[in-house]
């Protein structure tokens, strides 16, 4: 499970996150936090893989909260105010939302945060975690939200104002975008090889011509990625 905590002093944020994350399985909220302070006291004896965190908050504002932590979780700010973006990342956070955000803008951070997620232990026990954690998305596709693993992704396909993605078992037509899961999955596995198109490199079966086989499909390589693709060869 992947545990998460909401640091925010509207009422009405926490109903909206809790809501959103509720549609998405292994997500678990630890904790319901309304300022900074709250935050801080449950933190030092707690942990969690990623917090929601408002900015704009009674006596300890969010970015001077999060400075205070030695070993903060991840974070993805929840904001009504753009102009701390640069701070924002500054401070590494996961991702910067806008309110009030889509699901789908929500998803994407949430997709990010799992990807990035690891917990304060040893660093062998860390890195296994980083790598399990990596290989997990959340996909919004046929009124569900999916549950899937990197590696058993063969290819991704642009389709219109949808996404295609072919797995081993079965395909799943997806709303999000496919510079979204470019940005999500780990370059040194997915390679985008056409405009419309990122396959895994593990599952080429052959390149044949300016096509790339993998099971019974055959998938063009673009005139701009030829470069690329040449790059396997070397």
């Amino acid at each position: 499970m992947t545990r998460y905590m909401i640091v925010d002093d509207e009422p009405l944020a926490h109903e909206i996150i809790e809501e959103f994350c509720s549609m998405l399985p292994h997500l678990t909220l630890e904790k319901n936090c309304y300022n900074a302070l709250e935050a801080l006291q449950f933190l030092n004896s707690n942990t969690v893989d990623f917090m929601f965190l408002d900015l704009n908050m009674p006596k300890l504002k969010g970015f001077d909260f999060l400075r205070t932590l030695s070993n903060p979780p991840k974070v993805i700010v929840t904001t009504a105010y753009k102009e701390f973006a640069l701070e924002g990342f500054d401070l590494n956070v996961v991702d910067y939302l806008l309110k009030p955000f889509s699901f789908e803008r929500f998803l994407t951070a949430v997709n990010k945060a799992i990807a990035t997620s690891s917990k304060s232990q040893s660093s062998i026990t860390v890195a296994s975690e980083v790598t399990q954690s990596s290989k997990r998305l959340f996909i919004k596709g046929d009124k569900k939200h999916h549950q899937i693993h990197s590696e058993t992704i063969l290819f991704i396909e642009a389709y219109g104002n949808y996404t295609k993605v072919f797995l081993e078992d079965k395909m799943i037509l997806s709303h999000q975008k496919i510079s979204s899961f470019e940005t999500l999955l780990p370059s040194t596995s997915f390679l985008r090889v056409h405009k419309s198109f990122v396959v895994a490199l593990d599952k080429i079966e052959a390149i044949v011509g300016n096509r790339i086989h993998i099971e019974e499909h055959k998938i063009p390589i673009g005139q701009t990625y030829k470069a690329v693709i040449n790059n396997l060869y070397m």
